[in-house]
């Protein structure tokens, strides 16, 4: 995964002006039409798109590891810049002369729709805006995440209203023009700066950048498309998953306005602790106590191992424990530990050997230990 902190030259705990800063400098040095890289000019926009935004900064920095996909989606697009290799395209409508670059750079990248040229793309954007992703814990047992399961999981989001199956309005009603911005989607908002007024295009309120409006709102969503219940979905959990990785189901996530595309679900995982294993990467590790007698002479010990009440698997492995074996000895059983994620082979189980030490003994016992100590000496 790309260090979009590194791309852009700032720790990890910088401000979003820190940020910004940092990107308009680079964007100066490396954009295409004044003779830069385009394909670095390309990672510096995509890690500015990523950390300008609070919610993809705090998936970036939260996810480690995520299943289906990386932390950072760009599937969208990058909204944050778009140069055709022709200069800057004006943002805003810009109609002040002698602006220079630092202040088209600062406009351009709040998102904002650009030229008229450009407001059906807009209006079409907007009035279909993505729903949030959604970030939920999953507890699990141990034997769960080794040998994988399925999941149900419930949480409360924005769902698609079946009524009027997302579009706003009741079935049977028609659309009309949106009498504030004749049908545009966008509207224009003017304001005085020190290089001249700037006119900037913004989606229209009343009917949310689509353009048009319903005769008759639906009357189960009010005219949103969408509303807040409870949402189930069912997860299959891959086999070795560990403990803080995380789970992403695509669109699954809260259901987008007017029709929008839903957002993500991401699942991270919380392995809960095990009464006999403890887990290092895909190593188990587990003790064994053994009498005095069993580590001077020597036995076979039975060993429990790590099972699925779901599958047909080895339930236990004898050890075989050799004479002379001293307390908090470890011994490797190889292959006996959790499948690999992503490679062929199992990690390996460790047994730690403790030596039991009776609290009390009978004299019959108490005279054989003497004996036997004399002997030893």
């Amino acid at each position: 995964m790309e260090d979009y902190y590194g791309i852009l030259g700032v720790s990890r705990d910088a401000s979003p002006e820190e940020i910004k800063k940092a990107f308009y400098k680079l964007a100066h040095k490396h954009h295409p039409d004044k003779g830069g890289n385009a394909e670095e000019f390309k990672k510096i926009n995509e890690a500015y798109h990523v950390l300008s935004n609070k919610e993809k900064r705090e998936q970036y920095d939260k996810f480690g590891r995520v299943f289906e996909g990386s932390g950072a989606d760009f599937s969208e697009g990058f909204s944050g810049f778009n140069w055709q290799g022709n200069g800057f395209d004006m943002p805003f409508g810009f109609s002040a002369n002698n602006i220079d670059l630092d202040d088209i750079l600062s406009n351009f990248f709040r998102g904002a729709a650009g030229s008229s040229s450009r407001k059906a793309k807009h209006r079409s954007s907007s009035a279909n805006k993505k729903g949030r992703n959604i970030e939920v814990s999953l507890e699990l047992t141990l034997e769960e995440a080794a040998f994988g399961s399925k999941k149900n999981i419930s949480f409360k989001t924005y769902l698609v209203c079946e009524h009027c199956q997302g579009k706003g309005y009741e079935p049977g009603s028609k659309l009309k023009e949106c009498d504030n911005c004749k049908g545009e989607g966008v509207v224009r908002q003017s304001r005085r700066t020190i290089f001249g007024e700037i006119t900037q295009i913004v989606e229209c309120p009343k009917c949310k950048g689509k353009g048009k409006i319903p005769e008759k709102p639906c009357k189960v969503c009010g005219g949103d498309g969408r509303y807040y219940g409870n949402k189930e979905v069912k997860v299959e959990i891959p086999v070795g998953i560990r403990d803080g990785e995380t789970i992403r189901v695509r669109q699954e996530g809260e259901a987008g306005a007017l029709g929008g595309p839903s957002g993500d679900l991401y699942i991270r995982i919380i392995i809960k602790p095990h009464s006999v294993f403890e887990r290092q990467g895909d190593d188990l590790y587990t003790s064994l106590s053994i009498s005095f007698p069993e580590a001077v002479l020597g036995s076979k010990k039975e060993v429990q191992l790590l099972n699925s009440t779901e599958k047909q698997t080895q339930k236990s492995v004898f050890l075989k424990i050799p004479a002379g074996t001293e307390s908090g000895e470890i011994f490797r059983l190889r292959g006996k530990g959790i499948k690999h994620f992503n490679s062929p082979g199992q990690g390996d189980l460790y047994v730690k050997v403790k030596i039991k030490t009776p609290k009390k003994v009978s004299a019959k016992a108490k005279e054989l230990l003497e004996e036997l100590e004399k002997e030893l000496e």
